[in-house]
Formats: C-alpha cells, sequence, structure tokens
C-alpha cells in the first residue's frame, strides 16, 4: 500500500503511545487493534520487519482524512492571499500615488525656479515646503508574505523621487548662490568679469568661472585642507598613434602639438625647471622608461605567478632609466635613430634584469604577454622619435619630461627623489634591522647608493625594504 508524504502526520497523531505486544508482533492493528487474521499487515517503520503495523481500511481512512485536511488547507490558504492581495493593492496604490504627486512638486519647483518666474525668498520657501512634503512620505509598506516582495513599480518611483529632488535641490542652491553673491558684491564686480555695455549687474553662472584650484584655495582659508587634483596633461594620446605599418612617418592627418607651446609652463608647476637641460634630460628619460617599459604589458607580466617582484620591477626601471638617458643624450648628435639602442635593451627578453634578478622575460611561460610588452616598447619609443624627428630633440625631452612629472614625481632621477630618500632613511633608521640583508648594515652607505644608484643594493635588500615600506 503506498502512503503519500502528506498523510505521514495524521497517521502518526493516531499511533498508540504505549503499543501492546501483539501490535509489536504483526498480529493486531496498532490502530485499531483488531486482529489480522488472514488480512495482511502494512508496515509502518521502522523497519518492515520490526515496528508498528495497520490495517488496510484504517490506513485508508487515515489517508482520506490527511487529504481532505490538506485540500481544506490549500483552500484556507488561498482565501487568505485573496483577502491580503486586496488588503495590500490599496495600500500600495495610495503610496504609489504619494511618490508620484511629490515627484510632480519637485519637478515643478525645478521648472518654476529655472524660468526665474519666483522671487529668491518664495524660492527657499518652495523648496522648504517641498523638503517638508519629502519628509512626511512614510516609509515603504512591506507586502504580506503571500504577496511577491520584490515590487519594481514601487522602487522605481522611489528613485524618481529621489532624481527630482537633487534637481530641485540643485537649481535653487545655484540661483540662491548668485542670488546672495549679485546682493553682497560691489558694483566693480562687472569690471572683472568684463561685462558688455549696459549689463545690469546680475551674474549667473555662465559670467562667473573661478578656474579648477579655486576651491581648494577657498578651503584652506577656513582650515580644510584637500590636495588639489594633478593637472591634466594637454598633450597627444599615443594610444591612438599606433606606427602604421612598414613606414616610419606619422599618418597622414595625425598632429602633434607643439610642445614648446605649453610643456614648459606644464613643468614649471610640477617642480621640473625645462630651462635646466639636466634637470630637463633626467625627466625626460624617467619619462620614457615608464611610458614605453614600465606602463602597459608589463603590469600583465608584473601580476603572474612567474612574473617579476615589485624589486626587481625597481632595480630594472633604474638601470633603464640610466640607458634612456644615454639614448637621449645619442640622440641629440645621432638623430632619432639613437633611441634604438634603448629600444633593444629594454625589449631584450634573454636580459637578466638588473639588482642580481634572475628573471628574464623569456622565462614567462606565456608568449602573448611578453610579445604585447615589445611591441608597446616599440611603438612608444617611435613615437617619441617622431615627435623629435617634426619638432626637434628639445621638443621630445618636454613631451617624456611632462609624463614623468605628471605620473612619477617621486621616482629616481626626478628633483624629487633626494627628498624621498630622505624620507626612506628616516623609516629605515627606525626599524628593527636584525634580519635585514646585510648591505642595509652601513646606513651612510645605503644613503649614498640610493642616491647614486640604488640598483646596486641588490633586489634582496630591495625586496626587504620595501616589504618594510620604507619607500612609503
Amino acid at each position: 500500500m503506498h502512503i503519500p508524504a502528506y498523510a505521514y502526520a495524521t497517521i502518526r497523531s493516531a499511533l498508540p503511545q504505549l503499543p501492546t505486544s501483539r501490535q509489536v508482533a504483526a498480529l493486531d492493528c496498532c490502530i485499531c487493534d483488531s486482529p489480522f487474521d488472514d488480512r495482511l499487515p502494512v508496515p509502518l517503520g521502522p523497519t518492515p520487519e520490526s515496528g508498528l503495523f495497520g490495517c488496510h481500511p484504517c490506513l485508508g481512512r487515515l489517508v482520506a482524512r490527511a487529504r481532505r485536511n490538506r485540500y481544506a488547507a490549500r483552500t484556507q490558504d488561498a482565501e487568505k492571499a485573496r483577502d491580503e492581495a486586496a488588503a495590500w493593492l490599496p495600500v500600495r496604490e495610495r503610496h504609489l500615488a504619494r511618490l508620484g504627486r511629490v515627484t510632480e512638486a519637485a519637478e515643478a519647483v525645478t521648472t518654476l525656479v529655472r524660468e526665474e518666474s519666483v522671487e529668491p525668498l518664495r524660492m527657499a520657501w518652495l523648496l522648504v515646503s517641498l523638503e517638508s512634503a519629502n519628509s512626511w512620505i512614510p516609509d515603504a509598506p512591506e507586502p504580506p508574505s503571500s504577496v511577491e516582495s520584490e515590487d519594481r513599480d514601487l522602487k522605481d518611483a522611489a528613485f524618481r523621487l529621489q532624481l527630482a529632488m537633487i534637481g530641485a535641490r540643485e537649481v535653487v542652491a545655484e540661483r540662491l548662490a548668485y542670488h546672495v553673491i549679485n546682493q553682497a558684491q560691489p558694483p566693480e564686480m562687472c569690471e572683472e568679469f568684463e561685462c558688455p555695455d549696459g549689463c545690469t549687474g546680475r551674474h549667473d553662472v555662465t559670467d562667473i568661472d573661478c578656474g579648477p584650484d579655486c576651491i581648494f584655495d577657498d578651503l584652506a582659508e577656513h582650515g580644510v585642507m584637500v590636495e588639489p587634483p594633478e593637472p591634466e596633461t594637454p598633450f597627444f594620446v599615443e594610444a591612438g598613434a599606433r606606427r602604421p605599418s612598414g613606414t616610419a612617418d606619422v599618418r597622414e592627418g595625425d598632429s602633434i602639438p607643439d610642445m614648446e607651446a605649453t610643456a614648459p609652463q606644464v613643468l614649471t608647476r610640477l617642480g621640473v625647471d625645462p630651462d635646466d637641460l639636466d634637470v630637463l634630460l633626467n625627466a625626460a628619460a624617467v619619462g620614457l622608461v615608464v611610458d614605453a617599459w614600465r606602463e602597459g604589458p608589463l603590469e600583465a607580466i608584473h601580476g603572474t605567478v612567474d612574473g617579476p617582484s615589485d624589486a626587481e620591477v625597481f632595480a630594472q626601471g633604474v638601470d633603464l632609466y640610466r640607458r634612456a638617458r644615454a639614448a637621449l643624450v645619442a640622440a641629440r648628435d645621432d638623430g632619432p635613430e639613437g633611441l634604438l639602442g634603448f629600444v633593444a635593451v629594454a625589449s631584450d627578453v634573454e636580459l637578466r634584469w638588473a639588482g642580481g634578478s634572475r628573471f628574464a622575460l623569456r622565462t614567462v611561460p606565456e608568449a602573448g604577454p611578453v610579445a604585447e610588452f615589445v611591441r608597446h616598447v616599440d611603438d612608444r619609443v617611435w613615437f617619441t622619435r617622431e615627435v623629435m624627428r617634426e619638432q626637434g630633440w628639445r621638443a621630445a625631452l618636454l613631451h617624456r619630461a611632462v609624463s614623468a612629472a605628471t605620473k612619477a614625481r617621486g621616482h629616481f632621477g626626478m628633483p624629487g627623489w633626494p627628498g624621498a630618500v630622505v624620507s626612506a632613511m628616516d623609516r629605515l633608521t627606525a626599524l628593527d634591522r636584525s634580519g635585514a640583508p646585510d648591505v642595509l648594515t652601513d646606513l651612510e652607505a645605503v644613503r649614498a647608493t640610493l642616491l647614486e644608484a640604488p640598483d646596486r643594493l641588490g633586489v634582496g635588500a630591495l625586496d626587504w625594504m620595501l616589504n618594510q615600506r620604507v619607500f612609503g
């Protein structure tokens, strides 16, 4: 006899708490206590041979009762779900309507303020009353358990209200800010803005531009120090200047901005003297290494299991800086082709890296990133050669120096490196160096080596210093 799972609880409730020996011996039904005689007992467990046993008529009645109870429960659940849904829908609609009305009010306030059809005081009161209406909106009601909890309409309506409130606050704040300025500033402000004849003395956001950094100076006057962002580099984007196949010339239509027009001002602002040839040459060498070697595909190689460590990248970067500087010096007399020596070394896959490293690019198991890295070095140096060919040797120095000044101001070779060494030595002196490599024992020698050739400390010492955050 098959007993459905939904009848288990009903049958279990009908079993005796203390069965008789005849019931355990499968002689009597454990439900009606009648002898089985020639009827087959139905085992109820725990095994087919032991436990309690019931007769077919009793078990049939209990299964039928369980079926009726289940259908009744389902009917009651369905009725309950219908009642809950009927009660939930009006609550949901009222909340949606409230959100929609306040959203319409916020959009109306935005329109009125933009049209300048209300006075500033009245405009401020409109925003205050709008904020009050928004604050009085209750939290979104929770639907009953029988109703789907994910209600996209409620979420979308709340999101639209947030956007409308942001728009209203923004336009009111802008109008009030310029109203206060117009009321407080003297008439001479028109001269500062170079207003046309017949100006009424009323100014808005289209008239006043304080520049990108004024806000940071203004905050500093109130004791709030926020570091201004680095200035944008107004130069040709090299990613779109890949070398055309089979030619060494810039493609027709490509234009390289005049480096002398803007680069000196940018470098001066960033602390690099463009008129000091030695400083400019050092910065250009750093920029060439950063743009052609350090950035781009090397990041993917550096992140692999078999890639170089931070110390190996540091040491090799210092060595390549010296080679880049020598190549730039050679290019002054030999022309753009003087940079090809740097390309040969920077992209050499067989070369063991500096600082006693055992790493070489050929040890990277995947050939794809290495091939892309070699192309990247060649492309970036090619672009520098084109700048040099079109605008001259100094223009190429200016171009790469700006990259260094904006991306690597504290690197070896830059004017900021001696200061970085001072900070690093302060941290190193304060550390417990009992487990450090022997080369770090003589602090004065370490300082001198950092200033002149950090890679000569070796990747072991550099790795220890980097792990101890000596360089910040």
